[in-house]
């Protein structure tokens, strides 16, 4: 398996955002064979001295932790994205780069992610953790359970006010911070000119490798791309076609062919979107798939409240460097997914009746949502949590 899975990631300002909201959202490719889960992790108070293990990593744990929701592979510790209690949403997308990535193993890419969202509480905080921490462990290691496979990385990270573009090359890194229009990376270096942060030492470094020369104007993805480097993300057109973006949209954007992902190689195991109004007194929106394909997924809405029951999570406790199948992490939800599938290709009439069933199960937590946003839901926020287990519990059901 060789080359970056093509993940995408993106986000919309108002007003090309409904509703005066921020849409994130996100589809993580990875190998097809592997099974990505939801985590929900409560906030939490640390002892001085407390480790953290990673993936492959022990590291000093922080004071306290966010509550977090994250979407991840099952068998690593950090998470493709997620979101915590503080409306801060974090996604993370590998590149391809001049300089090899670090076999090492030292803290990945999803690593950095949960860490942002563990111990930032904006946009710019888990953006300074994440540079720390980079800066201070470095990134490294394989970034798939089987075989080795290591890619530099980057990350999109946004709040209800601003986003931050981070873009990766070993420790050394670059910054851009973004309060309007739509902006989406995916497997290229996009970083230009514009640059809001960087390592203190990036230009010396990019200079000492013979990448620039002091006589041209600093070109980040021109330094540290392996090739041209181009400005297009595949599949991306409709996102730039779209006049004024809802939930409903960026959901059908994330479910089109050039952004859904089904390769021999590679397929979207998990997708999500969240919605992240600027008025501070509405709650932020999270909807997650938690199972491969978005065309064939529910999207299930999420908020965080107190007293959040577990998600049905893999039981196994193995993280790191292990190397059972992955039949040891598929939960109830994957399984029943997987079965419902079959169903799809084999009965495409019974498989349209209960794709269209999960679609008005969706419906129902997208209408719920929009009634909250507009102040006139007789649903509670807990509600909305109770609802995004429902909508598990009758996936479940309806699947088997």
């Amino acid at each position: 398996m060789t080359g970056a899975p093509p993940s995408f990631c993106f986000v919309a300002f108002p007003p090309h955002a409904k509703n005066n909201c921020i849409l994130f959202g996100k589809n993580s490719a990875r190998p097809r064979d592997e099974v990505q889960e939801v985590l929900y992790v409560p906030p939490k108070s640390h002892d001085p001295g407390s480790k953290v293990q990673c993936t492959y990593l022990e590291i000093d744990q922080a004071a306290q932790t966010n509550s977090v929701i994250l979407s991840k592979p099952a068998w690593m510790w950090g998470a493709e994205m997620g979101a915590n209690e503080h409306g801060v949403c974090i996604g993370n997308v590998p590149v391809t780069a001049r300089q090899a990535a670090e076999g090492s193993k030292l803290l990945l890419a999803m690593d950095l992610v949960r860490l942002g969202l563990e111990r930032g509480t904006n946009a710019k905080e888990a953006l300074d953790i994440i540079v720390s921490l980079l800066e201070e462990h470095g990134q490294g290691g394989s970034c798939f359970q089987a075989g080795d496979q290591r890619f530099q990385s980057a990350f999109l990270i946004v709040d209800r006010s601003e986003a931050w573009l981070l873009e990766t090359v070993g420790k050394y890194w670059a910054a851009e911070k973004i309060t309007d229009d739509v902006r989406y990376i995916c497997n290229r270096l996009s970083l230009k000119t514009q640059l809001d942060l960087e390592h203190p030492e990036l230009r010396n470094y990019a200079k000492s490798q013979g990448w620039w020369s002091e006589d041209k104007e600093f070109n980040f993805s021109e330094a540290f791309s392996e090739d041209d480097n181009g400005d297009h993300c595949s599949g991306t057109e409709i996102l730039e076609k779209q006049d004024e973006l809802t939930v409903e949209s960026v959901i059908n954007i994330l479910r089109c062919n050039g952004n859904c992902v089904n390769s021999d190689s590679f397929l979207t195991m998990a997708s999500s979107v969240s919605v992240l109004p600027q008025d501070e007194k509405k709650p932020c929106i999270h909807l997650l798939t938690g199972t491969p394909d978005p065309s064939r997924s529910v999207f299930k809405p999420f908020i965080f409240v107190e007293d959040v029951k577990a998600f049905p999570k893999v039981q196994s406790s193995c993280v790191g460097n292990c190397h059972h199948e992955h039949s040891e992490y598929k939960h109830k939800l994957y399984e029943a997914h997987q079965c419902a599938l079959t169903l799809m290709d084999t009965n495409k009439e019974e498989g349209n009746k209960l794709l269209q069933t999960m679609l008005n199960l969706e419906k129902q937590g997208l209408d719920a949502m929009e009634d909250i946003l507009n102040s006139s839901s007789p649903l509670e926020p807990a509600e909305v949590v109770d609802l995004f287990y429902d909508c598990v519990d009758t996936e479940i059901k309806f699947y088997k």
